[in-house]
């Protein structure tokens, strides 16, 4: 069986922030480095909606349609010529129990669990996104106003650096690491005419990114996704 999930990742908004090179490096899977854009590194808060998945092609009853939030940085791991370029995620959120107890219990993931919410304006010029997600007893917030059109990701750019990774990386000890692949074409983005963001990152996250709490992302993105699948087979190293 070589696919794990498949599904449909929709309205993908990418909040991204310059943070310290040495946040990160607690997190770091050994074996792989971290991957700078212009000399700086990046974590970036993402909103999404998984539509349509299924587990080992077998769809998930009533909850297969979800938001998730996850708070991710961006790595590289070098094989002989071979540059493999991937993320490692802090954390997933989603409301879905089956999906984080089979990530988290397989694969060492960092799943959790939380109320989630979305609500999607489609007007003919502009659409706005707005995804929750509850901690704590406080709802927080990641929304984009954007226009409808869309276009392709630059070569070189700072948006093609921040999505055109293929590769999950996972942290399963100090001296193990594994991989997986994700699969999906290049999405196509929309422009931001505005966004707001409510969220306390020490309170989900960690002390580690009390810092991001006030900061102001360095660009805030949005992509429309497409269908996706994650392979089945992780490779230990």
């Amino acid at each position: 069986m070589k696919t794990f999930l498949k599904a449909n990742w929709q309205n993908l908004i990418m909040a991204n922030y310059e943070v310290d090179p040495s946040i990160l490096v607690p997190y770091l899977p050994k074996g792989v480095e971290l991957d700078f854009y212009e000399g700086k590194t990046y974590v970036s808060l993402v909103g999404f909606l998984f539509k349509d998945t299924r587990i080992f092609n077998v769809p998930i009853p009533v909850m297969g349609t979800f938001e998730e939030i996850n708070l991710r940085f961006y790595v590289l791991r070098k094989v002989g010529s071979v540059v493999k370029r991937g993320v490692v995620f802090i954390n997933e959120t989603v409301p879905s129990k089956v999906v984080a107890l089979v990530a988290n219990t397989l694969y060492k993931e960092h799943y959790s669990v939380v109320p989630t919410k979305h609500s999607f304006l489609l007007e003919p010029s502009f659409k706005e996104l707005v995804y929750e997600w509850k901690v704590k007893g406080v709802w927080n917030k990641l929304k984009v106003n954007a226009s409808t059109e869309n276009s392709e990701m630059l070569k070189g750019s700072f948006e093609e650096y921040i999505f055109e990774h293929y590769f999950g990386y996972a942290k399963l000890s100090e001296k193990k690491s594994s991989e997986y692949r994700i699969k999906h074409p290049s999405w196509k983005i929309n422009s931001i005419n505005g966004y707001e963001i409510n969220c306390d990152f020490s309170a989900f996250y960690g002390k580690s990114f009390e810092c991001l709490n006030h900061a102001k992302p360095s660009a805030v993105f949005l992509a429309e996704g497409s269908e996706v699948s994650v392979d089945w087979k992780r490779n230990k190293f």
